[in-house]
């Protein structure tokens, strides 16, 4: 089992989830977070540090397309080990659906 980031991130990129992560597998994307399967210790630390809900366990139903995504870009993406502050606009996109198709950015951030 491993964690991973879900669509709820997208824009939204809270940050709490970076700080409790004992073994700093998380990474970043231009507007969200991603775990890498293969660092993360399944812990399960994160899961209830993220405001948007975004972090599930990969066994739960329907979750191997961000199993891939998080596998993908965190090959890409730079490492992440600072919390940093959210987008200014982060809770107007919080629950919003679909966000995925709408707004997902292959682009990496800036990492540490």
């Amino acid at each position: 089992m491993t964690y991973v980031v879900t669509d709820n991130c997208i824009k939204c990129k809270y940050m709490d989830c970076i700080e409790v992560c004992p073994v700093d597998c998380f990474y970043e994307g231009e507007n969200m977070l991603v775990i890498h399967p293969d660092e993360c210790i399944d812990c399960g630390v994160c899961e209830p540090e993220c405001p948007a809900d975004a972090i599930k366990p990969d066994t739960e139903p329907g979750l191997d397309k961000w199993l891939q995504v998080n596998s993908e870009y965190a090959e890409k993406w730079p490492n992440i080990t600072a919390k940093k502050e959210p987008p200014a606009d982060a809770k107007t996109f919080d629950g919003e659906t679909g966000k995925f198709e709408k707004y997902f950015s292959a682009e990496p951030g800036e990492g540490d």
